[in-house]
């Protein structure tokens, strides 16, 4: 039996997010510049969408690259950049073919005007799209998110839009860049490290995390249907007690 037979689709969790970590130091192992890890990187984000998709995941959110990350050498950063504008050209066709929408998230203003523009086009071509929701964190870093949203609720209250009484988690929630989206259910890191790294920290309060040792790179679809079938052996308890969710769902059974 397959690894993907043991799923329920009917258990899975509606956002997943994933940080892919681990490609400089893939790329170290093999004696190789960083830039050809996060080369050889491209193929692990292929085979995630597609697993996602396969087990009619309805949110999938990429950490592909944070605020902090404009700080790294600038060939890196160009390269990287290079390989943002060609994967949205060649992902494009298998996007419509998949039935699956890309948005994003992030300051992209600070991206390049060609990365920004090819990013752009793709969104507006899958708009339509229904079975999957593929999120990429871009120029994000989850604290300035926040401190965005504090500034627009602030403007409001100055503005008497909005009262200092009438603001509460739904108020905050729906000046984020994620508003539209459900809360993550589950959150991946590959590479062994086991960090949040400033992403989606008010969206994973409750979440499920999990780390994997396995390289960025190295990560396919038996990795990612590993990980959910991880995500269905355990008991999210939102604060409740074990007994108060099988009280609940007796209930409910009833």
């Amino acid at each position: 039996m397959d690894i993907k037979s043991k799923i329920n689709t009917k258990n899975t969790p509606k956002h997943v997010a994933v940080i892919m970590d681990g490609n400089g130091r893939w790329a170290k192992k093999k004696g190789m510049a960083r830039v050809f890890g996060h080369k050889n990187g491209v193929k692990a984000v292929r085979e995630t969408i597609e697993a996602a998709a396969e087990i009619n995941i309805k949110v999938l959110t990429l950490y592909a690259f944070s605020t902090e990350n404009w700080n790294r050498p600038k060939k890196e950063i160009d390269v990287l950049m290079s390989l943002l504008v060609t994967s949205l050209k060649d992902e494009l066709k298998r996007l419509q073919k998949n039935n699956i929408k890309l948005e994003c998230i992030g300051n992209i203003d600070n991206l390049p005007k060609k990365a920004h523009k090819e990013l752009l086009e793709v969104v507006e071509k899958t708009k339509d799209n229904t079975h999957l929701t593929l999120i990429l964190a871009l120029s994000y870093g989850s604290r300035e998110e926040i401190v965005n949203a504090i500034k627009k609720i602030s403007k409001k209250v100055v503005n008497k839009e909005l009262l200092t009484e009438e603001i509460d988690e739904k108020i905050i929630n729906n000046h984020l860049y994620t508003f539209t989206l459900p809360d993550v259910d589950f959150l991946i890191r590959t590479s062994g490290e086991q960090r949040i790294s400033n992403f989606l920290l008010w969206q994973i309060a409750y979440a499920e995390l999990y780390f994997t040792n396995t390289l960025w790179p190295d990560f396919r679809k038996e990795h990612f249907f590993e990980a959910i079938l991880d995500y269905q052996n355990r008991e999210r308890r939102f604060g409740k007690t074990s007994e108060q969710l099988q009280d609940r769902n007796e209930q409910t059974e009833k």
